[in-house]
């Protein structure tokens, strides 16, 4: 059944949708990634990304390709996914302060600007962004989501890793899915 539907990890930037693609990837899962953002301080495991995915409102033609694989998607551009296709959403939740830690983090180690809006005011974006997707995706019939907390994926990956399993069709290798949580690389806790 996997063949037949688009699997995307989704979610806020810097709330583990690379972990989560390598995670997928581990446990059998072809992941459609194009390699050009190689692994870095911050994501010092790859970043799992396709650069066509940003295209996505004036090319879709490489959606084809992504049948039966997984692609990582920031969560502002899953609206622009076309009707045609049937998707199955990983949608990762991170407590907001600790991704805003992390992303400050990750411009500070880039040396680009990093109090260009207050944390006040990007969590309050955030939520209301949240909300409004969340709504949108309750309408649509042909998305499917599964809601996962990176903390609990942490500290007990393996329930979280069985949840994935069967929600992708019990397809996946949970034990080589497991393996791929290092809890090392969970910074900026809160």
């Amino acid at each position: 059944m996997l063949k037949d539907v688009i699997t995307i990890v989704s979610g806020l930037p810097r709330s583990g949708t690379s972990m989560m693609m390598k995670m997928l990837e581990a446990g059998g899962l072809p992941a459609l990634t194009d390699n050009l953002r190689t692994a870095d301080e911050d994501n010092p495991k790859g970043y799992y990304e396709f650069e066509r995915v940003k295209q996505i409102k004036t090319d879709k033609a490489w959606l084809p390709e992504a049948k039966g694989k997984v692609v990582k998607m920031i969560s502002e551009l899953l609206q622009h996914l076309p009707p045609d296709y049937q998707y199955r959403v990983v949608f990762m939740r991170r407590k907001l302060e600790e991704t805003l830690a992390s992303q400050k983090q990750m411009l500070v180690r880039r040396g680009e600007p990093a109090e260009v809006i207050s944390d006040e005011k990007l969590a309050e974006l955030f939520r209301k962004h949240l909300l409004r997707l969340e709504a949108w995706l309750a309408a649509q019939q042909n998305f499917k989501i599964l809601e996962l907390p990176y903390n609990e994926i942490m500290s007990h990956p393996r329930p979280q890793a069985e949840k994935i399993n069967a929600f992708l069709f019990g397809a996946l290798d949970v034990d080589k899915m497991v393996a791929i949580v290092d809890p090392a690389l969970y910074r900026q806790k809160k």
